[in-house]
C-alpha cells in the first residue's frame, strides 16, 4: 500500500497542473475550468502542503483592481482555511499574443516595459502572501529563425530584466528569491537558456546573481536528451538549486509532463535519491518543496484528475522507500566502496600538498604500472543492479 502523504513531505502543486483543461493546439479543451479556490481545498485533503501559481491561474488577465482584490481576497480565504501555503509565484508572460516575441527579450520595446511592469507587480504579491521563491520560466524569450534575434542584445536584455527586478526585491526587502526555468524549445523553436548550464553561466554575469538560482524541471533537461539528476546536482553544488519541478518525460520530444516517475521511473529514482539522501560523500542538500509541475492527461476526467495528483505524490514516497533502503544496505555500502565511490571525495593532492610535490613523486608518475592500474574494474554493473532492485522493491 502506498504511503499516505502529509504536509512534512513538502509536497507542492502548481494551480496550473490540476487546473489544466486539456486544451492543446491539436483540440480543444476536454475538462471544464476548475476554481482555484477548490484546487486548494481538493489538494489539501490529498496531504499537499503548498500551491503555486502564475499570476493569471487565480486572476483572470485583464482582470480590473476591484475583481483582482476580490479574487485574491477569497483565495487567501481558501489558504487560511485549509493551512496550506504559498511557497512560489511566477508571472505569465506566454500566453496573451503581446508576448508571442517573448517578454524581457522582444524585439519591441514596449513590450519589454509592459513585462518588467507585471512581473514587478506580481513581485509584490509574492512577498505579500509569503512565498520563498519568484520564478521565471522565460518560455517566449527566444526565436525561430537565427537572422531573427541580435543575441547579444537578447542577452543583454535579458540580464536588463532579471537584474532590474533583483534589485527591486533587495529595495523593497522581500526575502524573495528569484529562480530561472531553463528549456530548451516548445514553445520557441529554440529558448535561450535553454538548459541548466546555460543558465549557471548566465547568472555569472548578473549584477544581483546573488539572489539567483535555478528551478529545473525533469522534462526539460531530458528533452534535451540530458540527465535531469546531473544538473540538479550541478545546481545543488553551484549553491543555485532554489527550486525544482518535477514530472514524467519519455526521452527527446515534446514537454510531456507526465506523472512523476510516470517517464523514466529508475531517472525518478536517482533524482529522488539524491534529494532525499543527498550526495554519498555528504556537502549541500536540497530542502526546499518538492514541487509537482504536470499535466493531468488530456484523457482524464475530474476523477482523473486528482487520482494523477496523487499519483505524483504516492510515487515520490514510494521511491523515497526505496531511496532510504538503497543508502541503508551493507551490501550496497560495501559495492559503493569497491567501485571507489568514497575515493572521488579524496582531493587528488593530498592537504598541504602541492603540484610540485607531486611532480617529485616517482610513485605517481614515473614507476607507475599503469597496465596494473588499466586493468582495475570498477565494479559499475554490479552497484547499478544494486540500485534497479531496490528501485523495484525486490531487495
Amino acid at each position: 500500500m502506498s504511503p499516505k502523504p502529509t504536509p512534512a513531505d513538502k509536497f507542492s502543486f502548481g494551480l496550473w497542473t490540476v487546473g489544466w483543461e486539456a486544451r492543446d493546439q491539436f483540440g480543444d479543451a476536454s475538462r471544464p475550468w476548475l476554481d482555484p479556490v477548490e484546487s486548494v481545498h481538493r489538494l489539501a485533503e490529498l496531504g499537499a502542503a503548498h500551491v503555486t501559481f502564475h499570476d493569471d491561474d487565480v486572476v483572470p488577465f485583464g482582470s480590473n483592481a476591484a475583481d483582482r482584490d476580490r479574487i485574491l481576497a477569497r483565495f487567501k480565504g481558501a489558504l487560511a482555511e485549509t493551512g496550506i501555503t504559498v511557497e512560489m509565484v511566477t508571472t505569465n508572460t506566454f500566453s496573451h499574443p503581446i508576448f508571442k516575441d517573448g517578454a524581457f527579450t522582444s524585439n519591441d520595446r514596449q513590450v519589454r516595459r509592459y513585462g518588467l511592469r507585471k512581473v514587478v507587480r506580481n513581485v509584490d504579491l509574492a512577498a505579500e502572501l509569503g512565498a520563498d521563491t519568484f520564478v521565471m520560466w522565460g518560455g517566449r524569450e527566444g526565436a525561430e529563425y537565427d537572422s531573427a534575434k541580435d543575441l547579444k542584445a537578447a542577452h543583454d536584455r535579458y540580464a536588463e530584466g532579471i537584474d532590474t527586478v533583483a534589485a527591486y526585491i533587495k529595495d523593497k526587502g522581500y526575502s524573495l528569491r528569484i529562480a530561472i526555468e531553463p528549456k530548451p524549445n516548445e514553445p520557441r523553436g529554440d529558448i535561450l537558456l535553454p538548459t541548466v548550464g546555460h543558465a549557471l553561466g548566465f547568472i555569472a554575469q548578473l549584477e544581483h546573481g546573488d539572489i539567483v538560482g535555478l528551478n529545473p524541471e525533469t522534462g526539460h533537461e531530458q528533452m534535451a536528451g540530458l540527465n535531469y539528476t546531473s544538473g540538479i546536482a550541478q545546481a545543488l553544488w553551484s549553491d543555485k538549486l532554489f527550486h525544482i519541478d518535477l514530472n514524467g518525460q519519455r526521452s527527446i520530444k515534446y514537454d510531456q509532463d507526465l506523472v512523476f516517475g510516470h517517464g523514466d521511473l529508475f531517472s525518478a529514482f536517482a533524482t529522488v535519491d539524491l534529494v532525499e539522501n543527498g550526495f554519498p560523500s555528504g556537502g549541500p542538500r536540497y530542502d526546499g518543496p518538492r514541487h509537482f509541475d504536470y499535466k493531468p492527461s488530456r484523457t482524464e476526467d475530474m476523477t482523473g484528475v486528482w487520482d494523477s495528483a496523487a499519483a505524483n505524490m504516492s510515487t515520490y514516497l514510494l521511491l523515497k522507500e526505496r531511496a532510504l533502503a538503497f543508502r541503508a544496505d551493507p551490501e550496497v555500502t560495501e559495492a559503493l566502496e569497491a567501485s571507489k565511490v568514497f575515493e572521488l571525495a579524496q582531493p587528488t593532492l593530498a592537504e598541504g600538498e602541492t603540484l610540485q610535490d607531486l611532480l617529485d613523486d616517482p610513485t605517481s608518475y614515473e614507476e607507475l604500472d599503469i597496465d596494473e592500474v588499466a586493468a582495475r574494474g570498477f565494479h559499475f554493473v554490479r552497484l547499478n543492479q544494486l540500485a534497479l532492485e531496490h528501485a523495484i522493491g525486490a531487495r
